[in-house]
């Protein structure tokens, strides 16, 4: 039994497990996008997030515990250059898996994996000083419903839709 056995094992033993860990999250550093098995991104995700989180702080003890995970110093680089600024004011959740379907050979399910900050898709079209809105939703009117846009009581005549309309 597997009780309070938190880590997915991966088929692998620890030595293995720990080398493939620090491959994929160099990969995924250098290229912000990897795609991969379900449970390697998984497991990928509960390793590679508490770096991004301790790359906040740009210390010497910082980078070197990082570095002790990673082996790289290349990716250590990256991570505190690119990663970190982008990531600086994020809580957390700075990984982002995409389930993709099923692969051919062996039907294992595959997923991408991918640094939130970076994706273009999903960010925001405002400049990097947008304020971003946040909204509420709620069963009740409350402060945060806009009111009906109600016609303009100042002026008793048509609009200018219809009179365009009737001119025609």
């Amino acid at each position: 039994m597997r009780h309070g056995n938190k880590n997915n094992a991966l088929g692998r033993k620890k030595a293995h497990r720990d080398a493939l860990m620090s491959n994929l999250a160099c990969s995924l550093i250098e290229h912000k996008r990897i795609d991969t098995t379900l449970a390697k991104a998984r497991a990928l995700r509960r390793y590679v997030e508490p770096l991004i989180t301790k790359s906040k702080s740009d210390t010497m003890h910082s980078r070197r515990t990082v570095f002790s995970y990673l082996q790289n110093k290349e990716a250590v680089a990256a991570l505190f250059r690119d990663v970190a600024p982008k990531v600086g004011e994020r809580a957390g959740g700075y990984t982002r898996i995409i389930k993709l379907g099923n692969r051919l050979g062996d039907a294992s399910e595959m997923a991408m994996i991918e640094l939130v900050d970076f994706n273009n898709v999903y960010v925001k079209s405002g400049g990097a000083g947008a304020e971003v809105k946040k909204t509420r939703r709620s069963r009740r009117g409350g402060k945060g419903a806009k009111p009906a846009e109600a016609p303009s009581a100042e002026s008793g005549s048509p609009s200018a839709e219809d009179a365009a309309d009737k001119a025609e």
